[in-house]
């Protein structure tokens, strides 16, 4: 049967950003969700992403879909190695793993951004949050070696090359959160009043945070460009400290995570995603990376009681079929 595949991602910063239209640098994971399916009438899957809540995503799919005069059906089984509720993209990777499915069996195509697009409604068909494209786009534009430099504001993007032997090392608070549940409408709301001139204490952080990021987004690129990984230290912990600080959407246990990356040797981190719990990416030689991942978990364990079990990753390409 065929197999189609849509990977997770970390972003290494400019978070916050894609909902107003400013800069991201995301890179798709070699984890993400993999669907196994056939022709049929209807969509019958089955998952182990989210036995009970993956299928509000997959009809709400079905019903963009259906909005751009696309009909198909499938039965089959969903497999992910992404840890749900960790801020690495799951929901987009099943979202476009589904709809590349479906787009195959029905012998039409979409321009990748346009599948993007078309997803990210899905989303927030689905679940109710105003979420950006970053996510749904890195899982369909990634190339291997590279992380991906998009605009959200105006969908332009180049790949951006990572340097040879950079390790990333994904690292889970478990203190899952589903983004519905969070203040990430709340924050999404206060940048908006931001932006529309209305500036109090609270949405002038919030202002700080989106134009700062972006200044972020272009040194890390700029950085990567020309062969410096080494000054990804600085700028990924100056862009920590604006999510701690001015968009208030780190939590202890992110903090404490990222401390413990720099202490066990990693070059930088910071945390990833949405906030309000999930993971921290920390950036190493891929040969250190095992023992930083390693020590960092072990020091969590013993100054939280919770266990975690880091992900040691490499840059991976977009959704495609695979079989």
């Amino acid at each position: 049967m065929p197999r189609y595949h849509a990977p997770g991602r970390v972003n290494l910063i400019g978070e916050h950003t894609d909902y107003a239209g400013g800069l991201v640098l995301p890179v798709a994971i070699d984890r993400g969700v993999t669907l196994t399916c056939r022709p049929a009438d209807g969509i019958r899957l089955r998952s182990d992403v989210d036995p009970e809540g993956f299928g509000r995503y997959v009809a709400a799919l079905a019903a963009e879909l259906a909005g751009v005069g696309i009909v198909s059906g499938i039965e089959g089984q969903l497999e992910s190695d992404l840890p749900a509720g960790a801020g690495l993209a799951s929901s987009a990777a099943l979202l476009v793993v589904v709809g590349l499915a479906l787009l195959d069996t029905a012998g039409a195509e979409l321009e990748p951004m346009a599948l993007a697009d078309l997803c990210r409604r899905a989303e927030e068909r689905a679940v109710g949050v105003p979420c950006g494209i970053m996510d749904q786009a890195a899982a369909v534009l990634a190339e291997p070696g590279h992380a991906l430099l998009l605009d959200c504001g105006t969908l332009g993007h180049r790949q951006v090359p990572l340097p040879p032997g950079l390790g990333l090392v994904v690292i889970d608070s478990r203190t899952p959160r589903q983004l519905a549940e969070t203040g990430y409408a709340t924050r999404r709301a206060e940048l908006e009043r931001a932006l529309a001139g209305d500036l109090d204490e609270t949405t002038s952080r919030r202002l700080r945070h989106l134009r700062s990021e972006n200044a972020r987004v272009e040194q890390a690129a700029a950085a990567l460009e020309r062969g410096d990984p080494g000054a990804l230290g600085a700028i990924m912990a100056a862009g920590h400290a604006s999510l701690r600080d001015d968009y208030e959407v780190s939590t202890a246990e992110l903090d404490l995570l990222v401390a413990l990356a720099l202490d066990a040797g990693a070059s930088a981190a910071r945390m990833t995603g949405g906030g309000f719990g999930g993971a921290i990416v920390a950036l190493a030689p891929e040969q250190r990376c095992p023992a930083i991942a390693a020590a960092v978990a072990a020091a969590y364990r013993e100054a939280t009681g919770r266990v975690t079990e880091p992900i040691v990753a490499r840059s991976a390409g977009g959704a495609r079929r695979i079989a």
